[in-house]
């Protein structure tokens, strides 16, 4: 014996199906236009005010020795690795990324009884233009972007703080191409 569905299930089930095939509308798709195959990532330049003391708002500033570099080498990594834009040099590129490393900073997320920190949130803040060098056009400029991580500093899972920077850099390398490619 066959069960008969009212209408108004079968309404529901269309409705339903009809949503899930259109999508939230959303997409990862590269936004790019079609003549932007190659990028130059020009070195970061450091803009760290390392010789100043902490702030009330920049409690823990630190400063480590190259680290432009190493983010310059990760973003053009990560641009390697996505394949999406191609690293190329300045004169044969289509789009040219430039960017400033402005901070670099330590917050304490998490204490333990003898109010010793266990917990560290770490930031690289830089700013970037990304242009168009074919029609030497600003397409977007970010003035604060950030890469971040936490690490713990003492118990099982303690990290050491060089490889917790590591660690923000590649996600702020991440960040950047994905801002690149992906007009949210």
């Amino acid at each position: 014996m066959r069960r008969v569905t009212p209408p108004r299930r079968w309404a529901l089930r269309l409705v339903a199906v009809a949503l899930a095939a259109g999508g939230c509308g959303y997409t990862t798709r590269p936004s790019l236009a079609p003549h932007l195959r190659t990028i130059y990532v020009k070195p970061f330049v450091n803009r760290i005010e390392f010789t100043t003391l902490p702030t009330r708002e920049s409690r823990f500033p630190i400063y480590r020795h190259q680290m432009e570099i190493d983010l310059t080498d990760e973003v053009i990594r990560r641009y390697q690795f996505t394949g999406l834009l191609r690293p190329a040099p300045p004169e044969r590129a289509d789009t040219r990324l430039e960017g400033e490393l402005l901070s670099f900073t330590r917050d304490p997320l998490r204490y333990d009884a003898s109010q010793n920190v266990e917990e560290w949130r770490l930031n690289v803040t830089v700013s970037l233009q990304f242009y168009d060098q074919t029609t030497q056009t600003l397409l977007w400029e970010e003035k604060r972007f950030i890469g971040d991580t936490t690490y713990f500093a003492t118990g099982a899972n303690a990290e050491s703080e060089a490889s917790a920077l590591q660690r923000a850099i590649r996600d702020l390398a991440r960040r950047i191409v994905e801002r690149t490619v992906e007009d949210w």
